[in-house]
């Protein structure tokens, strides 16, 4: 099945310039290159992966693959197999895939355990670490920061992290992770919010280094512990959005929210 006219055409208005995009570039235009000749997400995905040696260990497939009343996460655990929509959504995932496959098998491998606990529900009972995976899998990143910037990271200082401790940002690197999250970010705005998730600041050159690093710092303890994830309105980062520079950007408290107080207890 042939890709859309449409989803041609929004695949070729994304700009994989854009810093966000630095990890997944290499694969997304050569996916582009093929949508643009009329191959599926699917077919594209998978002959991208083979032409870089199977990296995700998987193949994707068109979404009519999945059988009725099978979870989605099951049927990719047990057969290596993705099922993949002509959209920008599922490109994405299909992306992620492609650049960081180990931390992408850990969390599938999680998913599914956890719906055969469940007695292979897919959307009933779902549990907390469940909700905390998919959190991940769909907005998640990873940031690799100076203590300090965590730090102000941690508390919603944003005029400390954003203005005071500016050149710090030099030393940091946010990976975004989420598929939902880099498809927001092909029409970026103010109000986009990555849930990050902290990596060593010390980590091996290469992508494949990444994803081990990614991989190595996940744990259901870690995703179930309080809080899990910082939220972090990812276009505040110096050198990924022009306006950021103008005065007065981070007084936007609609997106650059104050840590709520803790709540009492009696």
């Amino acid at each position: 099945m042939s890709a859309a006219p449409l989803l041609a055409d929004a695949i070729c208005c994304i700009d994989w310039d854009r810093p966000w995009l630095e990890l997944v570039k290499a694969f997304g235009q050569a996916v582009q290159l093929q949508v643009a000749t009329g191959a599926s997400v699917s077919t594209a995905l998978s002959a991208v992966g083979g032409a870089h040696g199977d990296k995700a260990d998987v193949m994707f497939v068109p979404a009519s693959a999945l059988p009725a009343a099978t979870p989605y996460e099951s049927f990719v655990g047990c057969t290596g197999r993705v099922p993949t929509r002509n959209n920008l959504h599922d490109l994405f995932n299909g992306l992620v895939w492609l650049a960081f496959p180990q931390t992408k098998r850990w969390l599938n491998r999680c998913q599914t355990e956890e719906i055969a606990r469940a007695g292979g529900t897919s959307g009933r009972a779902r549990g907390a670490l469940r909700d905390a995976l998919t959190v991940l899998d769909e907005n998640g990143a990873f940031l690799q920061a100076p203590d300090v910037l965590w730090q102000a990271l941690a508390a919603r200082d944003w005029a400390r992290l954003f203005i005071e401790l500016r050149p710090l940002w030099q030393q940091a690197r946010l990976v975004p992770f989420g598929h939902a999250l880099l498809e927001k970010l092909v029409q970026p705005r103010k109000s986009i919010t990555a849930h990050v998730l902290r990596l060593p600041t010390v980590i091996a050159p290469g992508t494949d280094a990444l994803d081990t690093a990614m991989m190595a710092s996940l744990s259901p303890q870690r995703l179930l512990s309080c809080p899990a994830f910082i939220p972090l309105p990812v276009l505040g980062i110096p050198g990924w959005w022009p306006e950021n520079g103008a005065a007065g950007f981070y007084d936007d408290v609609c997106v650059f929210r104050p840590r709520r107080p803790p709540t009492a207890t009696h």
